[in-house]
């Protein structure tokens, strides 16, 4: 793991699908000048066929699923109404 690289995000700026693959902008919030709210910046993009964004998606619900169990997260009821 000494050789890998890491890659911190707050979070993605856009999903989009063009050329058959799916993609993720990710990014991150840059301090605004004088007090100004930070500003959203794109610095990496992961590049997947559909069957490795819905792997991806698979293993997100599972974790997503884990946290609730643990009460990390808690559901948003009102949400999907």
């Amino acid at each position: 793991m000494a050789d890998k690289k890491e890659i911190y995000a707050d979070g993605i700026g856009q999903i989009h699908f063009a050329g058959n693959m799916v993609r993720f902008d990710f990014m991150t919030l840059q301090p605004g000048e004088d007090g100004a709210a930070p500003t959203p910046v794109m610095h990496d993009r992961i590049i997947m066929p559909p069957q490795g964004f819905l792997a991806a998606f698979n293993s997100m619900q599972q974790l997503i699923d884990k946290l609730l169990d643990a009460g990390v997260l808690k559901k948003n009821e009102k949400a999907g109404k």
